[in-house]
């Protein structure tokens, strides 16, 4: 079975840095990766994407604030986090689908494998 482990989450103050990992046991071009998050009370939102044939994509909340990019030899997926604000606290969840993604990157549901996901506090 599919199975992907998130890493990296922790508390912060606002305007400093995180960096997300996510492993993976496949080849990373066979799968369509992405970041979501889910604040409490609040629905699963797409962070950043990388579909199987190398493009990305980016909620529109990050501006500029966030990197997506993975280690295909390691088979890992980063999310680097800079400039956190408050607003950024959530649990933070490593998706894949086995699948060239044309459209929907950052829509949950055109996902089928996930991660345990890991916190994100961010303290203004």
């Amino acid at each position: 079975q599919e199975s992907l482990v998130e890493s990296g989450g922790g508390s912060v103050q606002a305007g400093e840095s995180l960096r997300l990992s996510c492993t993976h046991p496949r080849p990373h071009h066979q799968y369509s990766l992405a970041w979501f998050r889910q604040a409490p009370g609040k629905e699963r939102e797409g962070v950043a994407a990388i579909s199987a044939n190398g493009r990305s994509a980016y909620g529109d909340f990050v501006e500029g604030r966030f990197t997506i990019s993975k280690d295909n030899a390691k088979t890992t997926l980063y999310l680097q986090l800079t400039d956190l604000k408050a607003e950024d606290t959530a649990v933070y969840y490593c998706a894949a689908r086995r699948a060239i993604l044309i459209n929907g990157l950052l829509v949950p549901e055109n996902y089928h494998i996930w991660g345990q996901g890991t916190q994100v506090t961010v303290s203004s």
